[in-house]
């Protein structure tokens, strides 16, 4: 799955060689979500191998997360995550490909530059337009990238069973934390 994803990115920036040094990657980023509400079990999971890649040079960004990646701390919710929520089998990763607006990689440093980037969320069979904030930071050679933000499951087609839609905020809690080398 990740030579997948790797070609894909050859693909998507228009290059099929050694990476030079205007891109950046991870293979290890990290996604956690949250959709507790109070008096009810944590609905809480996260994902640490998540790709990423991103052209210094022109602010274009691509990430893929595996849906079966993310996990949970009961077993059971995993489950239902992926059989009847996500639909893992169906839908089995979600891909971002966008662009930070008005990236310079020059300007990045050690405190962190803010920035916007917008582009398309594919999730579930859904691909949206979203616009998030994102920190990007210098840390050495490496850049890393945080971003917190807000979905709605339906806006991406999953359904929430009436008998646990107590159980379950109605809009999920996003962050993600990437550092690219």
């Amino acid at each position: 799955m990740r030579l997948l994803f790797l070609i894909a990115a050859f693909l998507f920036l228009g290059k099929t060689t050694v990476f030079p040094q205007d891109k950046k990657i991870t293979k290890t980023g990290r996604i956690t979500f949250e959709a507790s509400v109070p008096s009810f079990e944590e609905v809480k999971a996260s994902n640490t191998t998540v790709s990423c890649i991103m052209d210094t040079k022109t602010g274009e960004i691509a990430s893929l997360a595996l849906m079966r990646g993310f996990h949970f701390k009961v077993a059971l919710m995993e489950e239902h995550f992926n059989e009847n929520f996500i639909e893992s089998s169906k839908y089995p990763k979600a891909i971002f490909k966008g662009k930070i607006k008005d990236f310079d990689v020059n300007k990045t440093n050690a405190k962190g530059q803010k920035y916007d980037v917008s582009g398309t969320l594919t999730l579930h069979g859904v691909t949206k337009e979203i616009t998030v904030p994102v920190i990007i930071q210098k840390t050495g050679n490496n850049l890393e990238l945080n971003a917190d933000f807000i979905l709605s499951p339906e806006d991406f087609n999953i359904s929430i069973p009436k008998i646990i839609k107590p159980k379950i905020a109605e809009t999920v809690t996003v962050n993600v934390n990437y550092i690219l080398q």
